[in-house]
């Protein structure tokens, strides 16, 4: 049986419908410094446990949503439009 993801949107669809994009973490300011950023872009952590990450609903309804998965046991926890996502 295929996994199924709670689009907030269309409902459980299969997981090869969504492609995974990156973690959804916190954008530094428009004025930090080149270390900020450059820190953001290309060094990532690589965590075990629970983790958001931004996926594209491609073959549905194209939305971005913020997925809540966990990277050991890749259980999706929570899925959420991004649109709705409150910065931290």
């Amino acid at each position: 049986m295929a996994s199924l993801i709670s689009c907030p949107h269309c409902g459980s669809r299969p997981k090869e419908e969504f492609e995974i994009k990156g973690a959804a973490l916190p954008r530094p300011t428009p004025d930090a410094s080149q270390a900020e950023w450059f820190d953001h872009v290309f060094l990532r952590e690589n965590p075990r446990g629970r983790y958001d990450e931004y996926w594209h609903h491609a073959a549905g309804c194209r939305r971005w949503l913020v997925v809540t998965r966990d990277t050991a046991s890749h259980e999706v926890e929570a899925c959420r439009d991004a649109a709705e996502r409150v910065s931290a």
